[in-house]
């Protein structure tokens, strides 16, 4: 099995998922804010989503990792590298709890997941795939200095905005 590594940034702490992250795990799946996602999903389909996550790592050596506050280790939010069958490239993917949202903290995790995915990784590319009703993430797209790069048609998730990372060479 793969260690899922562990990383840390000024108040975050990007770590694998625990059982106790559940519960809150599922709440987000079930809200409305969830939409972007694919969701709102059922409990049992979010514990098959939640699962996935450690999963990932172990099958693929990339993930996603839970996003929880570097003092209470409060779960926050789900963060990481994605690359499903039918996606057009790499992805770094963000879903912040309510919990988490309006203080920055997508944008301080995105960024320690990049430099993860253009460093221990080996990634030389990543794009963030984003609903173009979700406004939140467009804003952090640009944040992190991403550019729009037309369209992508998912069967489940629909339309998404294909938003382009920096390269590497671009951030060095």
């Amino acid at each position: 099995m793969t260690a899922i590594p562990t990383l840390a940034t000024e108040r975050l702490t990007l770590r694998a998922p625990v059982l106790s992250d559940f519960e809150t795990f599922a709440e987000f799946r079930a809200s409305d804010r969830a939409r972007f996602v694919g969701g709102p999903n059922t409990r049992h389909e979010a514990w098959g989503q939640f699962l996935g996550i450690a999963g990932q790592w172990t099958i693929l050596g990339y993930g996603r990792w839970i996003v929880a506050d570097g003092v209470t280790d409060e779960p926050l939010g789900v963060l990481g590298l994605l690359f499903p069958p039918g996606w057009p490239e790499p992805e770094i993917a963000w879903s912040m709890f309510a919990a988490g949202e309006g203080r920055g903290l997508a944008y301080e995790a995105a960024l320690a997941a990049r430099a993860y995915a253009y460093g221990p990784a080996g990634w030389t590319t990543a794009i963030s795939l984003i609903d173009p009703a979700n406004e939140r993430s467009a804003a952090l797209g640009r944040k992190m200095g991403c550019q729009p790069e037309g369209s992508f048609v998912h069967e489940v998730y629909g339309t998404m905005h294909i938003w382009r990372h920096p390269a590497p060479e671009a951030l060095a």
